[in-house]
């Protein structure tokens, strides 16, 4: 059985970043995630924006978060050599009462400290960007744009290199509390004991929540369906486009390019029952077609590639059906204990700021040694696409492998598969390497790139085809040959 002094409960970004900040300090730290990867949830269904905060409460957990967030993530990005761009935001309006609510959420976003915010006008839309909508618009330049999968996976790696423990397919399907800690049963049969747990389950974590003997709080789901859009769409689009919000803050559909140009379109939002319903449906689609094309003028099926759903689990006050802030406790009454729930949007923003607060809960009862070894840099893949011809001439003659592409739609190289086979976290699907490379991601969706990456699987790990699988325990991609070899 294993044994640690704090255990995490989930490998979303918000765990990941949990784990990274407590590997600052001199604790043995296990994290446990049901899927095979980090990232598998919603910290990968979203639009990938790193909020300013202009939206939330005063005085709320998220606006403190988003805010603090947002000021740090040059340097973190920088840390982490993960993808960045502070592009700018811009809030479009058509009418009257568009304009009232932007005006609000300026006011709002002045009183948390969002700094640069100004209003412009059609004229000035069409110089920050000429292919987006509105009549008017409020600027926000500290709005910006991150890879969110990258990133999760580089506060894990990070986390990883400084002496946390990733265990994947290890759901948590009860807790029981001992004298002088507390058991985790797990789903693959092995029981974990810990001292700490800290409840970062994301959809999950009401369950959680109650194993750790909280409250129940209630939760709901908001379903939003986006489409991903071809490269060649990405160069008519420089910024982030919404809409006005309405009275609460919500957004609707909105145009938002990517670290890697392409542009996602959407999301809209509904209510859904299902925990990890992500399909994708006609009607919504449609949907997003129409609203698209007002904040987007290349909204157009020539260059639609894919599309996917996120959900975002919200807590709620079922008197009043209120949203209701971020929720982060710990008290006498459930000693080694760190509860949050509710984290959705702007999680990704909010990560870092809610690890440093979660992980200050526990210092504060123990006062660990710090960890003098600790390293807050992780070096990423080298990608072949983003290097100069000199620098693709100096990777090839240090590693061959960099002259071989792989995944033609993202020219990813032979080199860059195999690193990423060969990760920190030792994970080995087809859509961890995906998520590390971009292979799959382009064009074709794989029709090109996909057997050859499978093949690398095998070839690297010395495994069966039989047992390479796509994403999911049980998802395999091979299940026998074809046919009999001759």
């Amino acid at each position: 059985m294993k044994c640690y002094d704090v255990v995490v409960i989930g490998a979303g970004v918000v765990g990941c970043a949990v784990a990274r900040e407590l590997t600052r300090y001199r604790l043995s730290v296990g994290v446990l995630e049901k899927e095979l990867d980090v990232a598998c949830g919603n910290s990968s269904r979203n639009t990938g924006m790193l909020h300013a905060g202009f939206t939330y409460r005063p005085g709320s957990l998220k606006a403190e978060c988003a805010v603090e967030g947002n000021r740090e993530f040059d340097q973190v990005a920088a840390e982490l050599d993960v993808p960045f761009k502070r592009t700018g935001k811009l809030v479009v309006g058509f009418t009257e009462q568009d304009r009232k609510n932007i005006l609000k959420f300026k006011a709002i976003g002045e009183q948390n400290g969002v700094t640069g915010m100004r209003m412009v006008t059609k004229e000035e839309i069409r110089e920050i960007d000429s292919h987006a909508g509105g009549e008017f618009a409020m600027y926000v330049p500290s709005s910006g744009i991150l890879d969110p999968m990258e990133y999760t996976i580089a506060l894990a790696e990070n986390a990883a290199r400084n002496g946390a423990e990733f265990l994947f397919g290890r759901k948590v399907t009860a807790i029981d509390r001992k004298e002088k800690g507390y058991l985790l049963h797990t789903e693959a049969g092995e029981d974990v004991q810990t001292r700490w747990v800290i409840n970062c389950a994301g959809m999950y974590a009401p369950e959680i929540s109650e194993m750790l003997g909280y409250p129940h709080y209630p939760a709901k789901g908001f379903k939003g369906e986006y489409f991903v859009l071809d490269k060649k769409a990405g160069k008519y689009l420089a910024v982030p486009v919404y809409p006005a919000p309405n009275e609460k803050g919500g957004f609707m559909t909105h145009a938002t390019p990517t670290v890697d140009g392409n542009v996602l379109v959407g999301p809209d939002s509904y209510v859904t029952e299902g925990r990890e319903d992500y399909s994708t449906t006609k009607e919504h689609l449609d949907g997003l077609i129409s609203d698209g094309r007002k904040m987007f003028d290349h909204m157009e099926s020539q260059y639609f590639i894919r599309s996917f759903a996120g959900i975002r689990w919200k807590r709620y006050d079922p008197e009043t059906g209120e949203i209701l802030d971020f929720l982060l406790e710990a008290d006498d009454d459930h000693p080694g204990t760190v509860n949050l729930v509710g984290i959705e949007s702007p999680g990704i923003t909010c990560a870092l700021p809610l690890a440093r607060r979660a992980v200050k809960k526990l210092t504060e009862k123990e006062h660990p040694a710090v960890n003098e070894a600790f390293d807050p840099r992780r070096p990423g893949i080298r990608r072949f696409s983003g290097m100069t011809e000199e620098e693709r001439k100096h990777a090839i003659e240090e590693d061959p492998d960099y002259g071989e592409v792989v995944c033609r739609c993202e020219n990813v190289t032979r080199a860059e598969i195999r690193q990423a086979i060969h990760n920190p976290l030792g994970v080995c699907t087809v859509t961890g390497i995906k998520n590390r490379t971009r292979a799959t991601m382009g064009r074709c969706q794989g029709g090109y790139c996909e057997t050859r990456i499978t093949r690398m699987i095998e070839e690297e790990l010395g495994i069966q085809p039989e047992d390479v699988r796509y994403s999911k325990e049980g998802g395999y991609m091979f299940t026998g040959k074809v046919r009999d070899e001759r």
